[in-house]
């Protein structure tokens, strides 16, 4: 079998610029202005590379009791699990019917990859980990894997797993970080800190993988020097793509309810604060740095808050015209690591 390069290739990047305020200058990502993930691959694959989610049952060190039994206070995988996904059905029928509603959905997709999205997909006995991810790679049109998961559920053997199989297959690794702030992970009881993610992140990356890190804007307690100290704390990572969200209060979560209780526990960001966030957060991210996201979206039944009047897809055209107003772009205001 003919060996499949990696999704993200380390030697695709974008120019390393000086992070300075002449004015007129040019941007070296175009009108987009930021270094976007859909760009990337279809400069790679020649066309669109589609997620089929799949749900394969696993859990969460955060729920079985291992670390906790609540969870994070903002999770619920309902807000984000699509609704053609039935999980009591085997992944070869799970994946059939994502392919019919895709298919629909993005006619001329280049390539489909099997999304473990769901709780933490790397957690769990290994031969059943390993029996999972074979089934999504059997059927005939995945081409590779998108596995979510949890910075410290991440052991030596899955990586070395997961690295023989990017020799033949796309393998995109997405590490859930949602915060740099070891106050901020505490209050969300997320039961890890962020020196956890950096470790997690490396280890991968040293394996050759392609590491997607998650990272959740405005969750309680941030600031907004908090949030862009965030860009430049994982620019100095081995991060290949970012996806960013913004926070989301989901029906049936535990901040959900501290929200119903007291509004002011938990401050959500109106859309042209978001905007404005987004465009100082990429201005100082690591060019080289993919954008994967730049947002999230739940159903609207399970939405509480807040109730924005645009959709996820406004959010790229509305950055891109922040960051014009700016005369700016990824990386503009980049400062490396010394």
């Amino acid at each position: 079998m003919t060996p499949v390069p990696a999704l993200v290739s380390p030697s695709v990047h974008a120019p390393v610029l000086d992070p300075v305020d002449e004015p007129h200058a040019v941007s070296p990502f175009g009108e987009r202005r930021y270094n976007a993930w859909n760009d990337h691959v279809k400069r790679r694959w020649g066309g669109r590379v589609q997620k089929v989610s799949v749900a394969a049952g696993f859990t969460c060190p955060n729920r079985d009791g291992t670390l906790g039994s609540g969870g994070c206070t903002f999770c619920n995988n309902a807000g984000f699990t699509p609704g053609y996904l039935d999980r009591r059905d085997p992944i070869g029928e799970q994946i059939d019917a994502g392919l019919r509603f895709l298919d629909r959905r993005y006619p001329g997709t280049a390539r489909f990859i099997a999304y473990f999205q769901t709780y933490s997909n790397t957690y769990g006995e290994f031969a059943r980990l390993r029996a999972s991810y074979e089934a999504a790679l059997a059927h005939p049109r995945i081409c590779g894997l998108a596995i979510g998961t949890r910075p410290d559920c991440l052991p030596d053997v899955v990586l070395d797993y997961l690295a023989e199989l990017a020799r033949e297959h796309i393998v995109e690794l997405e590490i859930g970080v949602e915060s740099c702030d070891d106050e901020v992970l505490r209050r969300i009881n997320r039961g890890h800190d962020f020196a956890c993610s950096e470790e997690a992140i490396r280890r991968a990356a040293a394996r050759g993988l392609g590491v997607t890190a998650h990272l959740i804007l405005g969750l309680p307690g941030e600031t907004r020097a908090g949030m862009l100290e965030a860009a430049r704390r994982l620019s100095a990572l081995p991060v290949a793509a970012l996806k960013l969200h913004q926070l989301q209060l989901v029906r049936g979560t535990a901040m959900a309810r501290d929200w119903e209780r007291d509004p002011a526990s938990v401050p959500l960001l109106a859309e042209d604060e978001y905007i404005a966030l987004l465009a100082d957060f990429v201005e100082r991210l690591a060019p080289t740095i993919l954008l994967q996201r730049l947002g999230s979206e739940v159903p609207p039944a399970l939405k509480l808050a807040p109730q924005w009047n645009i959709r996820l897809s406004e959010l790229a055209p509305r950055l891109s015209a922040e960051l014009a107003r700016r005369e700016s772009w990824q990386g503009r205001r980049y400062q490396p690591a010394s």
